[in-house]
Protein backbone atom coordinates (compact mmCIF):
# COMPACT_ATOMS: atom_id res chain seq x y z
CA UNK A 1 0.00 0.00 0.00
CA UNK A 2 1.73 3.69 -1.24
CA UNK A 3 0.74 7.16 0.42
CA UNK A 4 1.35 10.14 -1.63
CA UNK A 5 1.73 13.12 0.84
CA UNK A 6 2.23 16.51 -0.23
CA UNK A 7 2.23 19.15 2.51
CA UNK A 8 3.76 23.25 3.10
CA UNK A 9 4.02 24.64 6.21
CA UNK A 10 4.57 28.36 7.24
CA UNK A 11 7.90 29.05 8.99
CA UNK A 12 8.52 32.08 11.84
CA UNK A 13 12.34 32.41 10.35
CA UNK A 14 14.17 33.34 7.19
CA UNK A 15 15.56 31.08 4.98
CA UNK A 16 18.65 30.37 5.14
CA UNK A 17 17.99 29.78 9.24
CA UNK A 18 15.18 27.19 7.95
CA UNK A 19 17.77 25.48 5.60
CA UNK A 20 20.77 25.08 8.53
CA UNK A 21 18.12 23.36 10.59
CA UNK A 22 17.13 20.83 7.87
CA UNK A 23 20.43 19.84 7.15
CA UNK A 24 20.88 18.47 10.61
CA UNK A 25 19.10 15.41 10.44
CA UNK A 26 19.20 14.80 14.24
CA UNK A 27 17.67 17.47 15.13
CA UNK A 28 14.95 16.95 12.94
CA UNK A 29 14.07 13.54 13.75
CA UNK A 30 13.56 15.09 16.83
CA UNK A 31 11.01 17.01 16.00
CA UNK A 32 8.66 14.52 14.59
CA UNK A 33 6.77 12.41 17.03
CA UNK A 34 8.20 8.94 18.66
CA UNK A 35 11.14 9.50 16.42
CA UNK A 36 14.92 8.93 17.05
CA UNK A 37 18.17 8.85 15.61
CA UNK A 38 20.03 5.77 17.55
CA UNK A 39 23.01 5.87 15.31
CA UNK A 40 24.90 8.12 13.22
CA UNK A 41 26.75 5.77 10.24
CA UNK A 42 28.63 8.48 8.38
CA UNK A 43 27.31 11.96 7.53
CA UNK A 44 24.78 10.47 5.14
CA UNK A 45 23.60 7.34 6.91
CA UNK A 46 21.70 7.08 9.79
CA UNK A 47 19.89 4.22 12.12
CA UNK A 48 16.61 5.17 14.09
CA UNK A 49 13.43 4.13 15.72
CA UNK A 50 9.98 4.95 15.38
CA UNK A 51 7.05 4.24 17.83
CA UNK A 52 3.58 5.81 18.22
CA UNK A 53 1.27 4.32 20.67
CA UNK A 54 -2.55 4.40 20.21
CA UNK A 55 -4.73 3.46 23.36
CA UNK A 56 -3.35 -0.41 24.31
CA UNK A 57 -1.29 -0.39 21.08
CA UNK A 58 2.22 0.42 20.14
CA UNK A 59 3.69 0.14 16.97
CA UNK A 60 7.41 0.15 16.66
CA UNK A 61 9.77 0.52 13.84
CA UNK A 62 13.31 0.13 13.59
CA UNK A 63 15.46 0.98 10.37
CA UNK A 64 17.89 3.42 8.18
CA UNK A 65 17.66 7.12 7.27
CA UNK A 66 19.75 7.55 4.38
CA UNK A 67 20.37 11.25 2.59
CA UNK A 68 20.57 10.88 -1.35
CA UNK A 69 20.60 14.45 -2.41
CA UNK A 70 21.32 17.48 -1.24
CA UNK A 71 21.33 20.56 -3.34
CA UNK A 72 22.08 24.24 -1.40
CA UNK A 73 21.22 26.70 -4.56
CA UNK A 74 17.42 25.14 -4.13
CA UNK A 75 17.64 24.17 -0.74
CA UNK A 76 16.40 21.13 -1.34
CA UNK A 77 17.55 17.61 0.47
CA UNK A 78 16.14 13.80 -0.26
CA UNK A 79 15.96 11.11 2.06
CA UNK A 80 14.95 7.35 2.17
CA UNK A 81 14.11 5.51 4.78
CA UNK A 82 12.95 1.89 5.30
CA UNK A 83 12.42 -0.38 8.36
CA UNK A 84 10.44 -3.14 10.05
CA UNK A 85 8.28 -3.28 13.50
CA UNK A 86 9.74 -5.51 16.01
CA UNK A 87 7.48 -8.13 15.47
CA UNK A 88 8.59 -8.62 11.70
CA UNK A 89 4.95 -8.31 10.67
CA UNK A 90 4.88 -5.04 9.34
CA UNK A 91 7.52 -3.23 6.93
CA UNK A 92 7.23 0.59 5.99
CA UNK A 93 9.52 2.72 3.54
CA UNK A 94 9.58 6.80 2.77
CA UNK A 95 11.19 8.54 -0.16
CA UNK A 96 11.05 12.01 0.78
CA UNK A 97 12.02 15.20 -0.46
CA UNK A 98 11.99 18.82 1.43
CA UNK A 99 12.66 21.92 0.39
CA UNK A 100 13.07 25.49 1.63
CA UNK A 101 11.20 28.43 -0.22
CA UNK A 102 11.12 32.03 0.76
CA UNK A 103 8.26 33.79 1.77
CA UNK A 104 7.04 37.54 1.86
CA UNK A 105 8.29 39.73 4.78
CA UNK A 106 11.46 37.47 5.33
CA UNK A 107 9.81 34.16 5.96
CA UNK A 108 9.78 31.14 4.34
CA UNK A 109 7.65 27.50 3.96
CA UNK A 110 8.40 24.34 4.71
CA UNK A 111 7.84 22.04 1.01
CA UNK A 112 7.74 18.39 1.57
CA UNK A 113 6.80 16.08 -1.00
CA UNK A 114 6.34 12.07 0.18
CA UNK A 115 5.83 8.46 -0.85
CA UNK A 116 5.17 5.97 1.77
CA UNK A 117 4.41 2.65 1.66
CA UNK A 118 3.04 0.11 4.39
CA UNK A 119 3.21 -3.60 4.14
CA UNK A 120 2.29 -6.28 6.45
CA UNK A 121 -0.39 -5.76 9.33
CA UNK A 122 0.14 -2.15 8.96
CA UNK A 123 -1.17 -1.38 5.50
CA UNK A 124 -4.48 -3.26 7.06
CA UNK A 125 -5.35 -0.10 7.99
CA UNK A 126 -5.90 1.32 4.11
CA UNK A 127 -4.67 4.55 2.87
CA UNK A 128 -7.57 6.85 3.54
CA UNK A 129 -6.51 5.94 7.37
CA UNK A 130 -2.94 6.43 6.53
CA UNK A 131 -3.36 10.02 4.97
CA UNK A 132 -5.40 10.72 7.91
CA UNK A 133 -2.86 9.72 10.84
CA UNK A 134 0.42 11.41 8.59
CA UNK A 135 -1.47 14.40 8.61
CA UNK A 136 -2.29 14.72 12.46
CA UNK A 137 1.61 13.57 13.00
CA UNK A 138 2.81 15.83 10.03
CA UNK A 139 1.27 18.94 11.67
CA UNK A 140 2.64 18.19 14.90
CA UNK A 141 6.16 17.32 13.18
CA UNK A 142 5.66 21.34 11.96
CA UNK A 143 4.36 22.71 14.97
CA UNK A 144 8.08 21.46 16.46
CA UNK A 145 9.98 22.41 13.93
CA UNK A 146 8.70 25.87 13.35
CA UNK A 147 9.28 26.43 17.51
CA UNK A 148 13.06 25.05 16.79
CA UNK A 149 13.99 27.05 13.86
CA UNK A 150 12.50 30.50 15.66
CA UNK A 151 14.17 30.03 18.85
CA UNK A 152 17.57 29.44 16.08
CA UNK A 153 16.51 33.05 14.88
CA UNK A 154 16.19 34.45 17.94
CA UNK A 155 19.55 33.35 19.11
CA UNK A 156 21.12 35.15 16.02
CA UNK A 157 19.50 38.49 16.46
CA UNK A 158 20.94 38.87 20.11
CA UNK A 159 22.44 42.56 20.55
CA UNK A 160 25.70 42.17 20.55
CA UNK A 161 28.85 44.37 22.65
CA UNK A 162 30.94 47.42 21.04
CA UNK A 163 33.23 45.21 19.97
CA UNK A 164 31.07 42.67 18.26
CA UNK A 165 30.61 39.72 20.65
CA UNK A 166 27.12 37.98 21.82
CA UNK A 167 25.64 39.95 24.72
CA UNK A 168 24.97 36.36 25.87
CA UNK A 169 26.15 32.72 24.73
CA UNK A 170 24.62 31.19 21.84
CA UNK A 171 24.22 28.06 23.68
CA UNK A 172 22.02 29.81 26.53
CA UNK A 173 18.91 30.56 24.47
CA UNK A 174 16.39 27.77 25.47
CA UNK A 175 15.47 25.40 22.52
CA UNK A 176 11.81 24.06 23.03
CA UNK A 177 12.25 20.79 23.27
CA UNK A 178 9.73 18.45 20.57
CA UNK A 179 6.43 18.01 21.48
CA UNK A 180 5.08 13.96 21.90
CA UNK A 181 2.00 13.15 19.63
CA UNK A 182 -1.11 14.00 20.84
CA UNK A 183 -2.32 10.27 21.40
CA UNK A 184 -5.84 11.27 22.10
CA UNK A 185 -5.77 13.52 18.41
CA UNK A 186 -4.41 10.75 16.75
CA UNK A 187 -6.96 8.01 18.48
CA UNK A 188 -9.63 10.63 17.16
CA UNK A 189 -8.41 10.59 13.42
CA UNK A 190 -8.44 7.24 13.13
CA UNK A 191 -11.80 6.66 14.44
CA UNK A 192 -12.99 9.29 12.17
CA UNK A 193 -11.28 7.94 9.11
CA UNK A 194 -12.53 4.52 10.21
CA UNK A 195 -16.43 6.22 10.35
CA UNK A 196 -15.92 7.27 7.09
CA UNK A 197 -14.94 4.22 5.42
CA UNK A 198 -18.05 2.43 7.15
CA UNK A 199 -20.45 4.68 6.21
CA UNK A 200 -18.70 5.02 2.51
CA UNK A 201 -19.43 1.06 2.47
CA UNK A 202 -22.84 1.59 3.41
CA UNK A 203 -23.28 4.03 1.05
CA UNK A 204 -22.48 2.02 -1.43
Amino acid sequence: MKVQIDKTYPLPCGAEIAWEFLQNIEAVAACMPGAKITERIDEDRYKGTVTTKVGPATMSFRGDVQRMEIDPTARSLRLVGKGTDSTGSSGASMDLTARIEPADGGFCTLVGASEVSMSGKAAAFGGRMMSSVADQILKQFADNFAARVSALQASREMPTNRDGSATRSEVQIPIPPARPLNVLAFAWTLFKSWLRGLISKRAA
